[in-house]
């Protein structure tokens, strides 16, 4: 059975709701294998947990996929993100070659993709996967919302 994109973006919206449970900023990843409808790994965030900036949900699942591959390189590989990816995320994704970037709400202060620097039109860029923005963005955008409202 096939999932539907919506599908994969839920179960990043399950990891973006987890980690606001943690206290952490609610963002969720999932890597997925579209040829063999296969979820590698998926994270949330989990930069205040772990006293480390870089443990942001984008990593963290590429981390472990590329774990389980046995490569750090992603070919063919997609990745659902709740939240526009951050500079750093933006550029590991290429580091990756990361074939397709899925990801639900924009992020003006803070996103690299379609914000910001715009990492993948940079001609430094050595890879830019298929960027889809979008996917599931009212839910991810309230998700949040929701955390930040309570803390501000």
């Amino acid at each position: 059975m096939v999932m539907a994109l919506s599908e994969y973006m839920q179960i990043a919206l399950q990891e973006a709701k987890a980690a606001a449970a943690r206290g952490e900023v609610p963002v969720g990843a999932v890597v997925v294998d579209p040829v063999t409808d296969h979820i590698i790994s998926r994270a949330g965030n989990r930069t205040l947990e772990w006293k480390d900036p870089s443990a942001h949900a984008e990593l963290l699942a590429i981390r472990e996929a590329c774990g389980k591959v046995g490569s750090e390189r992603l070919p063919g590989i997609d990745l659902y993100v709740t939240l526009e990816p951050c500079p750093m995320c933006a550029q590991v994704i290429s580091f990756a070659r990361v074939r397709r970037l899925y990801f639900g709400a924009s992020d003006p202060k803070g996103g690299g993709v379609e914000n910001g620097p715009r990492l993948f039109h940079q001609p430094s860029c050595h890879h830019k996967p298929e960027v889809y923005g979008g996917l599931g963005e009212g839910e991810a955008a309230k998700i949040l919302k929701d955390f930040f409202a309570v803390r501000r």
